[in-house]
């Protein structure tokens, strides 16, 4: 049998490289990171041949004492932290101490830098992991490190690297990522000798939003919602993505906690249910969120390249993220346009999380109930009444009913007295049945009667049956439900909440339940699926909104067959009345599958259409 030996000091870095650098881009992060911590202002990046064959960031940072330089390349030496309470309360980017040895060892390595207190800088160089006697150098207050031929020595790691546009690519996605959160720093990117990107320091409102666009586009601005809540010892703050303006592919979700981009299933799941009432099939929302907490709350020592967070109390992160991005997303009225650019930002310090805040005492926000609208649960809604021509081949409305309308003649009475019409105006015609067309401050407003109507009865709908709370009905022959001896614990460990969600669930086996009661609601749904998933949940996240869900989707089902349909006369009346019901509905941008339920023309829009003014 061979003996065991201890392995040499080049090989344990290579190892640790394997874990923490997966292509170029992989380098950048842990350099560019470093050069934050160091306080930089001003970091640039070149590239050639997508990192492969260089890689060379400088800073303008706080620099390495000369007696610390030959540390810095030692494996698991870093002045980041010096005890186990420190790993705990981790304010910075990088603190394991594996970055620049890794790197080194797999590359041509050479780092020179200059603190303030120094003369002149000093610089390193490592041949694949062999360094040489640190030796005087030229160089500003600062840092620089170059990467050379990277994976030189480890071909087969070599061989995975993909063709250069792409590397690149995923580097310039990175220094955007990187760019979002440190408005406060200056980021250079060039390629091949040719500068591509300038991120100048954005101090203020206009110049961190204006950061925003630069980077994502302005469209990204004028069709988000800026966050920004306190509460439960957290802070969130950016902007999220209206779900109209939602995208094929999750390209665009950004999500800090502390000033690190991560990937978190807690917080991909809270996201997803916030949304889930408002975004069309298939769809991803696109969001640029700061989540700020006590370090004490959030482990980031569970990933090797700490892409990955562990919160200590996930239940709570994931209910104050669910409920606050629900909260901002039900604003999402007809008729209010998104307030993303103009909105105030924090100032830049706010984007600073080397320091922990506190708590703050700041409660989510309660918004206005709905009206009682427990009439809708038996007949036609009372905004639609028996005025409305249902008549699909009548005649239109003569002039003169228009004229004689209490509505537009109120109208008409409010705009010679100077008063701002409302929202989405008021109501002018409609057309082949389907669409309320309308005019409003702006300009035109285009109304699909069916979605906004369905959208409206369904909030209406919830609001109702909020009210009487989970009815339950007891079932005549108990339903058996085979489980893993796990979620079988996990029922009878949760019994108090499957009670609170509408189950009576029993255990009889170390691998079997009984289930004994069931929500009315769900009557013919199926109970052994949705309770597998609620085990699911409770087991992964501490919490499930799936009876909610499944609930909703009966009264959307509800809603859609109750909400007039295309081809219904309408008269200006009740045009108007859905019109009102719209501004004042939760939701009520989109229906209840997702797609908008109104589009606004502005007068600028329409001349363009006309060549007006050219």
């Amino acid at each position: 049998m061979p003996r065991i030996r201890q392995l040499p000091v080049e090989l344990v870095n290579q190892i640790a490289a394997g874990e923490v650098i997966e292509r170029p881009a992989s380098v950048v992060k842990e350099l560019v990171e470093n050069s934050l911590d160091a306080g930089a202002g001003r970091i640039e990046i070149d590239i050639e041949d997508g990192g492969a064959r260089l890689i060379r960031v400088r800073d303008d940072g706080g620099g390495i004492d000369a007696d610390d330089l030959p540390l810095a390349i030692s494996a698991h030496a870093t002045s980041k932290i010096a005890s186990f309470d420190d790993l705990e309360r981790v304010a910075t980017l990088g603190f394991r101490g594996e970055a620049l040895p890794s790197i080194a060892s797999i590359s041509r390595f050479a780092l020179t830098s200059r603190p303030a207190a120094q003369e002149h800088a000093l610089r390193i160089d490592v041949d694949g992991g062999r360094p040489q006697p640190p030796r005087p150098a030229q160089h500003p207050v600062g840092t620089t490190i170059e990467v050379r031929d990277l994976f030189y020595n480890v071909p087969a790691r070599r061989k995975f690297l993909r063709a250069e546009r792409t590397e690149f690519g995923r580097i310039d996605e990175l220094i955007a990522s990187l760019a979002l959160v440190h408005t406060g720093v200056e980021f250079r990117l060039s390629n091949n000798g040719k500068p591509l990107r300038l991120l100048r320091q954005a101090s203020d409102a206009a110049t961190v939003a204006a950061r925003v666009g630069d980077l994502l586009g302005e469209e990204f601005l004028q069709q988000s919602l800026r966050i920004e809540h306190e509460g439960a010892g957290m802070r969130l703050s950016g902007w999220v993505g209206l779900p109209t303006a939602s995208r094929a592919q999750a390209d665009q979700q950004y999500f800090y906690v502390n000033g690190r981009l991560v990937r978190d299933k807690v917080v991909a799941h809270a996201v997803r249910q916030a949304y889930a009432d408002v975004l069309f099939h298939g769809r991803h929302p696109a969001f640029v969120l700061f989540l700020e907490l006590d370090p004490l709350g959030v482990d980031v020592n569970v990933h090797p390249a700490k892409h990955e967070v562990r919160f200590r109390e996930s239940r709570l992160v994931h209910d104050f993220l669910y409920r606050t991005l629900n909260e901002a997303l039900a604003e999402t009225r007809a008729g209010i346009a998104p307030s993303a650019a103009a909105a105030a930002l924090p100032q830049a310090s706010a984007y600073s999380y080397g320091n922990w805040r506190g708590q703050s005492p700041l409660g989510l926000g309660t918004r206005e109930p709905l009206a009682d609208y427990a009439a809708l649960l038996g007949g036609a809604p009372p905004a639609l009444g028996a005025a409305a021509n249902t008549d699909p081949g009548a005649a239109p409305l003569p002039a003169s009913a228009i004229m004689d309308n209490a509505a537009f003649a109120a109208s008409v009475a409010a705009a010679e007295a100077g008063e701002a019409p409302p929202p989405l105006g008021y109501a002018l015609a409609q057309l082949h049945g389907i669409y309320v067309l309308a005019q409003n401050a702006h300009g035109l407003i285009l109304v699909d009667m069916h979605a906004a109507h369905e959208r409206i009865t369904y909030e209406r709908l919830k609001t109702a049956h909020a009210g009487q709370g989970i009815r339950a009905q007891l079932l005549l022959v108990p339903l058996a439900i085979s489980l893993s001896e796990r979620e079988a614990g996990c029922v009878e460990d949760q019994a108090a909440r499957f009670s609170e969600l509408g189950f009576e669930l029993q255990r009889s086996g170390p691998q079997s339940v009984l289930v004994k009661r069931l929500p009315t609601l769900l009557d013919g749904a199926d109970a052994t699926q949705l309770i597998r998933d609620v085990i699911a949940d409770l087991m992964s996240q501490g919490n499930s909104r799936r009876v909610e869900e499944a609930g909703n989707d009966v009264l959307s089902t509800m809603a859609c067959h109750g909400s007039v349909r295309a081809n219904r006369r309408l008269s200006l009346p009740e045009m108007n009345a859905l019109l009102r019901d719209m501004e004042a509905t939760e939701r009520s941008g989109q229906c209840n599958h997702g797609r908008p339920t109104w589009v606004q023309l502005s007068i600028t829009e329409l001349d363009r259409l006309f060549l007006r003014g050219r």
